[in-house]
């Protein structure tokens, strides 16, 4: 994953070109050095675009329990779900209270913009602030699943076409776009069903109405530990340390099929450039600490510093990738 994300980044040309663009939003601001002094005045709002209990949920209180101290104001979490996560950013982008916050996710802001007609510019009423980390997606069946691996899975699958249904936190999501390119790298036929979000989803698949979902590793890992659904496969370029013995997708006979979801914190694009770099400041700090960074590796995170420039480039790779991938595997929203 890191490897990836490394790559993606690139040389230092884009940061002088990220940078550019910072400084461009700086200009159409104007000077924001005062307000950034006294900043945050109230509570901060950190909008989450699914429902509690999944993996951009956890991301936003691992995070919001440590910065509401730093910025000496609390910081609330408020999920917004729906509209593959972009309804919560949707609410940051038109917000006009200086205090309102995003935990944006690559579902909202590198593939929704591809799929779905947004009430908002992705690039410009928004602007990436503080990348915080990503996570692989993990295939996970329900334990009454009679399969014991993904050749089991693909086997059955061919067997009952269409039969068995998959679940995802929302169309469009990296859950949806995972089990599409699963799908048409093995053959098989399988049934979506999206969810308001990875919590509730789970629940399903553990009650048995959906069989599988390539949910993202910091909503399952707790419950494959616990012997609540069994893991076939991480979608990522090694084993994940916190689940050692599940293979990954290519050791399992389906080479090429990678799949995770970043996170960052998003604020509106009218933002004065000297808040954002107080908040970037903060989430940096944040993220360094061992006990965040425990948390947050517990749940299969992957934590890769990025300066505001970088995260931004980061951002503009991604969604020319989701693009070509959707393009190239005719992804649509029902």
């Amino acid at each position: 994953m890191k490897t990836r994300l490394l790559a993606a980044l690139g040389a230092v040309a884009f940061c002088l070109a990220a940078q550019a663009q910072v400084q461009a939003q700086g200009q159409t601001q104007g000077p924001a050095q005062g307000p950034a002094l006294n900043w945050p005045t109230k509570p901060l709002r950190l909008l989450v675009g699914s429902a509690p209990g999944g993996g951009t949920d956890a991301m936003a209180r691992a995070v919001a329990d440590k910065l509401g101290p730093l910025l000496k104001q609390s910081v609330v979490v408020e999920n917004k779900p729906g509209a593959s996560n972009t309804l919560a950013a949707d609410l940051t982008a038109k917000s006009t209270d200086g205090h309102t916050l995003v935990m944006g996710v690559s579902t909202a802001h590198a593939i929704a913009p591809h799929l779905l007609k947004l009430g908002y510019d992705n690039d410009r009423d928004l602007v990436p602030v503080a990348f915080v980390g990503a996570v692989p997606n993990v295939l996970v069946v329900n334990n009454d699943l009679p399969v014991k691996s993904v050749q089991d899975l693909i086997a059955l699958l061919k067997r009952k076409p269409g039969e068995l249904n998959y679940a995802s936190s929302g169309a469009g999501s990296t859950q949806h776009i995972a089990a599409e390119l699963f799908k048409d790298a093995t053959g098989v036929s399988m049934t979506h069903v999206p969810y308001r979000g990875s919590g509730p989803a789970i629940v399903d698949l553990m009650g048995g109405q959906v069989q599988m979902t390539f949910e993202t590793a910091s909503s399952v890992i707790p419950h494959i530990k616990s012997g609540k659904l069994r893991a076939l496969a991480v979608l990522s370029a090694r084993r994940n340390p916190q689940i050692p013995d599940v293979p990954t997708m290519a050791e399992a006979g389906v080479p090429g099929l990678e799949m995770s979801a970043w996170y960052g914190i998003y604020m509106p694009g009218t933002t004065p450039p000297a808040i954002q770099r107080r908040l970037h400041d903060a989430v940096n700090e944040v993220l360094a600490m061992p006990e965040t960074r425990k948390r947050l590796e517990a749940i299969g995170a992957d934590i890769t510093p990025m300066t505001q420039a970088q995260f931004i480039q980061f951002q503009q790779a991604e969604n020319q990738r989701y693009a070509a991938i959707i393009k190239k595997n005719h992804i649509s929203v029902e």
